[in-house]
């Protein structure tokens, strides 16, 4: 069986997210193919993820500092009531990860990078050790493919005046591939807020255009990636 784990992190519905449009378009195209015994959906706006607290920090670095501890060994080492509760909140949410051999995440972009619905996902899930086999040292993301849906407000796209301005893929990409994941792609709808910010108006021909380019790409995707799990081409 082929898992997805579908991570939406903005806070704006369904009607008005465009991250939300198009990871659902991407998310219907998989089940279309695979069914729903294997598809996971997690709303970060709707339910939000505890930010990390002291005991995190405290129970992390003692595991840390003991090497790379089997996730089912941790609960051992905690020492307090504090501690238990934040591995019982930490250690689900990395079992979605690893269960899944697809992890599609549709972000917005907010003040040039992710929302903080989304960076209190990563920061739970990144607990020292827990995406390295123990036995070999090797990541247990190796594997697992990135597709990140990406919305965002203005332009900043390659050569755009604002590319600089762009922290949204750069970190999504630098903290995957630290994890160890090889396989992204990562699909863009810039321009989003051209309809209504009146001084965007002007380009909001290109924002049609971005749109209908992402969302091709969404589905070009999804037939990729549905293929290469034994999905007939064309399903998605």
């Amino acid at each position: 069986m082929t898992n997805l784990l579908h991570v939406d992190s903005s806070p704006g519905p369904g009607g008005i997210s465009v991250s939300r449009r198009l990871s659902a378009r991407y998310a219907a195209a998989w089940r279309e193919c695979h069914g729903d015994a294997g598809y996971r959906y997690r709303d970060l706006a709707a339910d939000p993820i505890p930010l990390v607290t002291s005991a995190y920090v405290t129970l992390g670095t003692r595991v840390e500092r003991s090497g790379i501890v089997p996730r089912d060994k941790i609960g051992e080492l905690t020492e307090s009531a504090a501690e238990e509760r934040e591995w019982a909140l930490t250690g689900p949410l990395v079992e979605e990860v690893l269960a899944a051999d697809v992890l599609l995440i549709g972000t917005p972009m907010y003040n040039f990078t992710v929302p903080a619905t989304l960076k209190a996902w990563i920061d739970r899930i990144t607990f020292p050790g827990v995406f390295t086999d123990p036995g070999t040292g090797e990541s247990l993301l190796a594997a697992t493919r990135v597709v990140i849906v990406a919305a965002r407000g203005g332009g900043y796209g390659p050569h755009s005046p604002r590319a600089g301005f762009d922290f949204q893929e750069p970190y999504l990409r630098r903290y995957f591939e630290n994890l160890g994941v090889a396989e992204f792609t990562f699909i863009h709808a810039d321009l989003t807020r051209a309809a209504d910010i009146p001084r965007l108006h002007g380009l909001r021909d290109l924002a049609a255009a971005s749109l209908a380019a992402a969302t091709e790409q969404v589905v070009q995707t999804a037939g990729e990636t549905n293929t290469q799990n034994g999905c007939p081409a064309g399903s998605a």
